[in-house]
């Protein structure tokens, strides 16, 4: 007999075993990583989301917490094929819900036909099909999340500084958190900036008391609109100083520079995505975790990469406004390096602010 349950949207119950017990719901999404399984659970983009990975056996190199991106795992319930203990212990001290031994593939082949589904998950001793099913009854949508930046934003200011000198040791970084992963600070904190992580809703009046080299926008969960305390920031400063941004950091910087937003069928979520660059016909490959993507650009803001296989916009640049995104995750964790050179150019966005301009 099971002891757990999976309501799908669609009005099936799948049949699986508890490995943490708990009743949850989310949108239902899936990862193609083969490796990466701390990283991913501990990404603050997976908010309000049931993680199906759909590699068949999860957390064969156990658990280690220097992997993790922030302190806390991020979906509210995780499917795999196959949970070892390690993983399904820690799930379960995280008290989120966890199932195996069903057939994944076909969860992921439901997704890619029909698109990413609200689900409900009831695993444990007194799961049934019916608490699975009261779960995804009260399953929001993923747009209806309006306050989804306060669930993963720090509260606060905080203020980090880099260990050793670097090639930016006198810029400092205003780093937006709308789900900021830990790679994002590390990143530039390496390269010898200082970062100020601010709340997704900091008011403008501190970022100009910070006078910061550039505004970098995270990357986050859900809806772009529903962060539009971020993108006024974003409008407010555009011109004014360099603007970064990561993942939903695009799509917001995007609709702040008058270009729009639409929700993907299932989006973006692997290590192995192939992005070309317009203006190199370089393609490399990248790791992703999104499920809106800019529609339009708008006026201010050209395309300058591309994903291959479907086209969408994965990188956007003015140089009149000083502005550099990235669709994708150039820090990776999990995934290839690539792209890492992507904060070098946010940087030397920064620096350019810094240097003056010589007198003919």
């Amino acid at each position: 007999m099971s002891d757990a349950y999976v309501a799908l949207e669609g009005g099936s119950v799948v049949e699986a075993r508890c490995r943490a017990p708990g009743t949850s719901h989310g949108e239902l999404v899936f990862t193609t990583a083969y490796t990466g399984y701390e990283e991913s659970l501990t990404d603050p983009s997976y908010e309000e989301q049931v993680l199906t990975f759909s590699y068949p056996l999860i957390g064969n190199y156990g658990v280690r917490t220097e992997r993790f991106e922030d302190d806390e795992v991020h979906p509210s319930a995780v499917v795999a094929r196959e949970l070892t203990d390690d993983v399904a212990d820690w799930l379960a001290d995280e008290g989120v819900p966890a199932v195996d031994r069903l057939d994944t593939r076909d969860l992921v082949g439901q997704i890619r036909e029909g698109g990413a589904m609200k689900c409900g998950v009831s695993a444990g001793p007194d799961a049934s099909p019916a608490k699975a099913k009261d779960a995804l009854a009260d399953c929001p949508g993923m747009s209806d999340h309006a306050d989804i930046g306060a669930q993963v934003s720090v509260e606060a200011a905080e203020t980090y500084r880099p260990e050793a000198s670097g090639t930016a040791d006198d810029l400092d970084v205003a780093l937006v958190d709308c789900g900021a992963k830990g790679s994002i600070r590390s990143s530039l904190l390496d390269r010898g900036a200082t970062v100020h992580v601010l709340p997704y809703d900091v008011p403008a009046g501190e970022v100009a008391d910070l006078d910061p080299d550039v505004l970098f926008v995270s990357n986050g969960p859900g809806d772009p609109a529903n962060f539009g305390a971020t993108q006024s920031l974003v409008e407010e400063f555009a011109g004014e100083i360099p603007l970064a941004g990561i993942c939903l950091g695009q799509q917001i910087v995007a609709r702040a520079l008058g270009g729009s937003t639409e929700k993907m069928d299932f989006g973006h979520r692997g290590v192995n995505q192939p992005v070309l660059d317009l203006n190199t016909d370089r393609v490399v490959m990248t790791t992703q975790n999104h499920g809106y993507t800019v529609a339009d650009p708008g006026p201010e803001l050209d395309v300058t990469q591309v994903n291959v296989n479907d086209d969408t916009a994965e990188g956007l640049e003015s140089d009149d406004l000083g502005v550099i995104t990235r669709q994708y995750h150039p820090e990776a964790n999990p995934g290839p390096h690539d792209s890492l050179d992507f904060f070098d150019d946010v940087l030397a966005l920064a620096d350019d602010r810094r240097t003056p301009v010589a007198a003919d």
